[in-house]
């Protein structure tokens, strides 16, 4: 097989917001793009797979994944469950920069404990 062009794009599969990724989806749509290879198929995309591969093939792009390892239902679900608290656990981390400009925003740091407050009230009376 003869590779024209070569690209990596580093991030997550669950990651729609990738430059290349988006740049090869535009591609494929002006039919530019004849074949895909891929090493894993849920490095490319995580959720949706087989929703893509009809979408190429609707642009007669097919995909060739290397390493199609199969997976039983149950090892696939797990695998997705750990991508979706890897990912979410990073946006959790990602917040914390912000956690200054919050505390030094008074409007927001008191309706932040505003709504604490109307929160435990609520708790107490339900108790």
């Amino acid at each position: 097989m003869i590779v024209d062009q070569c690209m990596e794009d580093y991030g997550s599969g669950l990651n729609y917001n990738r430059r290349k990724w988006n740049g090869l989806l535009d591609e494929v749509m002006e039919q530019k793009v004849k074949t895909i290879v891929i090493t894993h198929k849920d490095r490319f995309i995580r959720f949706g797979y087989d929703w893509f591969e009809r979408f190429c093939m609707k642009f007669h792009t097919t995909i060739l994944v290397v390493n199609n390892e199969e997976l039983s239902p149950q090892e696939e679900l797990v695998q997705d469950i750990i991508s979706i608290l890897h990912v979410f656990s990073c946006r959790l981390y990602g917040l914390r920069k912000y956690k200054k400009q919050i505390e030094k925003d008074e409007e927001i740091a008191e309706e932040l404990q505003d709504r604490d407050q109307s929160y435990r009230r609520a708790e107490d009376q339900n108790t």
